[in-house]
């Protein structure tokens, strides 16, 4: 079944959405702020992760965590939509299908927080993902790597290595928007969303009216 066919429960079904864009340019704090803010039927996407769980972490709300046995185990059946191993560390990250399928299958809208390489195989699997990339310049994103505070230089330096290289090759995106403030790149990536379906905001007005 394709992203915009109907459900068995012939009720329409959600849309796939792609936010990506490099370490330090402040995506994460974006997403969290879209959900907050715009009126479609949004949910971040929980990823599957092999690194070690954190204090104040919950299995199944930040992440799926896995041993790597079980990760690799489900990567050779094909459970997975797309897979990274984020800078090398070991530790391997990855969208389930079922939890993608699951989710629109509810009229979700279902975002894939994901590098370029991730969404690279996404669109391969479905073209007709939204996908937004978040920048900024990379003078500014060295500014807020720095400004962390948290980040040995090495580790620094490869992220600005691998950011410069995302920034190549943003054009992929259908939507890229600069990241000024939170609150106006929200904003404007809602607004981005309405008009990819511009009866959604209107029928989720009415649904949430009767309840």
């Amino acid at each position: 079944m394709n992203i915009g066919e109907k459900s068995q429960s012939n009720s329409p079904r959600g849309k796939l959405v792609i936010i990506s864009g490099p370490s330090g340019v402040g995506k994460s704090t974006c997403v969290r702020q879209l959900l907050k803010q715009c009126g479609l039927p949004l949910e971040l996407s929980v990823s599957a992760t092999t690194r070690p769980i954190r204090p104040g972490e919950t299995n199944g709300k930040e992440y799926n965590f896995m041993s790597l046995k079980e990760f690799e185990r489900l990567e050779s059946e094909g459970a997975f939509l797309e897979t990274a191993e984020v800078f090398g560390v070991g530790h391997k990250y990855g969208t389930l299908h079922s939890v993608v399928t699951s989710g629109l299958d509810e009229g979700k809208w279902i975002i894939l927080e994901i590098d370029v390489i991730g969404a690279a195989e996404v669109l391969k699997q479905y073209p007709e993902t939204i996908s937004i990339f978040i920048y900024q310049s990379i003078e500014e994103i060295e500014k807020r790597l720095r400004g962390r505070n948290t980040e040995p230089e090495e580790v620094i330096q490869r992220r600005l290595a691998v950011a410069s290289s995302e920034l190549e090759v943003k054009d992929i995106y259908l939507h890229q928007v600069i990241n000024h403030t939170v609150e106006h790149t929200a904003d404007q990536i809602c607004q981005l969303l309405q008009e990819a379906c511009p009866d959604c905001q209107e029928s989720n007005s009415k649904a949430e009216s009767e309840n």
